[in-house]
């Protein structure tokens, strides 16, 4: 077990490397980079730029070398000195830029899956001990609602509801008294009364499709011999339902737990947007658009990073879980 953590562990760097350089090349496939884009918008409004004003631009940023001397430079900064450059479009170090709005994801995608498990998986294994009964179909019926349902159109129902039923204006992180106000009791309560309604709608999706798979693995695992071994053996049913279908049936669960944060982080950039909240989905929509490559491979590179470590948890929990996958890593 040791050894598969620290031989996996070994596997990131490399992994991380490739993944920086697609990134990079990638970011920089559409023509043009952000002082043609800059340019063009300054146009749009009656100004312009010389091209000698963009020529010594291009070369204060770096723009004028090729793909590979510009990349090869960012990732030796980032290795060496955690620097991943600076923001053209802010004017200031990408880290400055993300940091603020990386815990607030960080923060609603986590309570995020804390919501969707401890909702999730319950009603999962209850509806497959009661198939084809009333809870079961109203699981199945709120499952494929929750699916159809778009987040921008959750989001702005509970915000109107939040509005008439409870008088409060649930956009942005902070009420305008707490805005700049120190940490306190009251700050953390306002704080959750304004992440409550992106986290609602970003575990909903995200409960609707475990609730599915659990059942799904639930009903399989109920149909196998050792069940009814089990049951012929005096285990009552409940203790039978917790030690041996539960927690077979929660590994496909588990496996897919590195990948849900970044599907999290795509989500949220509509419902943020639409509550006004800083996290990084808008930031990152924002600086392709304006073709901030640095600014918008940190985020990427961000993002890939808690994959590949949420990928590396989602393992060590499957060996923790089922002995099978342990003794096949040792």
């Amino acid at each position: 077990m040791i050894a598969f953590i620290i031989k996996r562990t070994a596997l990131m760097v490399p992994t991380m490397l490739i993944i920086s350089a697609i990134v990079f090349v990638v970011i920089q496939l559409p023509p043009g980079d952000f002082l043609d884009t800059l340019a063009s918008q300054l146009a749009s409004q009656g100004e312009g730029l010389a091209d000698s004003q963009i020529a010594l631009l291009r070369e204060r940023y770096g723009l004028d070398q090729s793909i590979l001397v510009q990349y090869l430079k960012w990732i030796t900064n980032i290795v060496t000195a955690l620097d991943f450059g600076q923001s053209f479009e802010w004017n200031k170090a990408v880290l400055d830029v993300i940091a603020p709005r990386f815990w607030v994801t960080l923060g609603i995608a986590l309570l995020s899956l804390a919501l969707t498990a401890v909702v999730a998986i319950p009603c999962g294994i209850y509806v497959s001990l009661r198939q084809y009964s009333l809870g079961d179909n109203l699981a199945t019926f709120l499952s494929f609602l929750g699916l159809a349902v778009p987040n921008v159109l959750m989001t702005l129902v509970l915000m109107y509801a939040s509005f008439t039923l409870f008088d409060a204006n649930p956009g942005g992180l902070f009420s305008a008294q707490y805005q700049d106000a120190p940490w306190s009791v009251g700050r953390v309560l306002d704080l959750m009364a304004h992440l409550w309604i992106p986290v609602a709608v970003l575990a909903t999706a995200g409960t609707a499709e475990v609730v599915r798979v659990m059942r799904a693995t639930m009903l399989d695992e109920l149909s196998k011999p050792y069940v009814d071994t089990a049951r012929a053996k005096g285990l009552t049913e409940a203790r039978l339902t917790m030690k041996y279908p539960a927690r077979i049936a929660i590994n496909p669960i588990v496996s897919k737990l590195g990948w849900m944060i970044p599907i999290i982080v795509s989500s949220e950039a509509v419902v943020s947007i639409v509550a006004d909240i800083p996290t990084m989905g808008p930031l990152l929509l924002r600086s392709l658009l304006a073709q901030d490559m640095y600014l918008a491979g940190a985020i990427i590179l961000m993002l890939a990073f808690l994959t590949v470590v949420g990928t590396l948890i989602s393992d060590i929990l499957l060996a923790l879980l089922d002995p099978r996958i342990r003794h096949a890593m040792e």
